[in-house]
């Protein structure tokens, strides 16, 4: 047995993990290379051809997926790193930010049909043109935010010791863009008044990621630690249910997301208006 032990001790020591850095950075190059497909994707789509909006936001949805997995692996492996976080940020701007801002333009804006007014048509066209750059812009100040933020507080504080986003995350304002697109399996928008609905949405998803405004974060789910086999089920049911019905499952999720955001904003805010101690009795003086 002291021969054996010798031996391991003149071995040298395994450098596994310096090599576990990999994986996070496979998983944001992934991520990237999701973001990049889905630009050359809405970039072809056309109304002849609506299939290539679809298939732009379904990579948007993987490139979702990718982003919570390559953030999730760097906490598990203790391999986060300010290259990692770099890379991650630089990601996250083509694939959150360029690719639904312009999966939004072309298929909300772009393909109105060309009997409409052209003068109408031009106009709607172009204020499409601005609220995707205000989501791409928000989305872009939403990261810089983050990287800067030393311990983000949002202005609606939720349990103590629960993880919330300050904001909504950009990955969340452009899934809530791919699952509208996805629900209709990118057939675009041909009625001019639908496109108005549609520079409205896209303005409130830039708004609700600039906000501080509470939103819930998977960070919460501790993967390190037990849970009950039930919770196993729930989400073999859940990835079933997305593998079935992707379309109004997804769209539920974004739509239910963008929501709880507002709603945790109105509760806190009626919460804490009735909070407030009574105003005191003012004197009446007479004359």
């Amino acid at each position: 047995m002291s021969v054996f032990h010798h031996r391991g001790e003149d071995r040298p020591p395994r450098r596994m993990r310096k090599g576990l850095y990999l994986l996070p950075s496979l998983f944001t190059t992934a991520n990237l290379a999701a973001g990049y497909y889905a630009i050359s994707q809405a970039v072809i789509g056309s109304a002849e051809e609506p299939w290539h909006f679809n298939v732009a936001a379904i990579a948007i949805g993987f490139a979702v997926l990718f982003d919570g997995m390559d953030g999730a692996i760097a906490r598990l492996t203790n391999t986060t790193s300010d290259f990692g976080r770099e890379l991650d940020s630089l990601a996250d701007v083509v694939t959150f930010g360029v690719a639904p801002a312009l999966l939004a333009w072309m298929w909300g804006f772009r393909q109105l049909p060309l009997v409409l007014d052209p003068s109408l048509r031009a106009r709607i066209i172009q204020l499409g043109a601005i609220a995707s750059f205000i989501f791409l812009a928000a989305g872009a100040a939403r990261l810089a935010r983050f990287n800067i933020a030393v311990n983000p507080q949002p202005t609606n504080p939720g349990r103590p010791g629960r993880k919330y986003f300050v904001g909504m995350p950009i990955p969340g304002g452009a899934a809530c863009i791919a699952a509208m697109v996805h629900l209709v399996q990118g057939d675009p928008i041909e009625k001019w008044w639908y496109s108005v609905i549609w520079i409205g949405v896209v303005t409130i998803l830039g708004f609700l990621m600039v906000s501080r405004w509470r939103f819930w974060s998977a960070k919460s789910i501790d993967f390190r630690s037990r849970h009950p086999f039930r919770l196993v089920l729930i989400m073999c049911g859940f990835i079933a249910l997305i593998f079935y019905w992707s379309r109004y499952v997804l769209f539920a999720l974004a739509v239910l997301y963008m929501i709880s955001g507002v709603w945790a904003r109105l509760f806190y805010a009626l919460r804490r208006r009735a909070n407030l101690p009574p105003a005191p009795p003012q004197e009446v003086t007479g004359h």
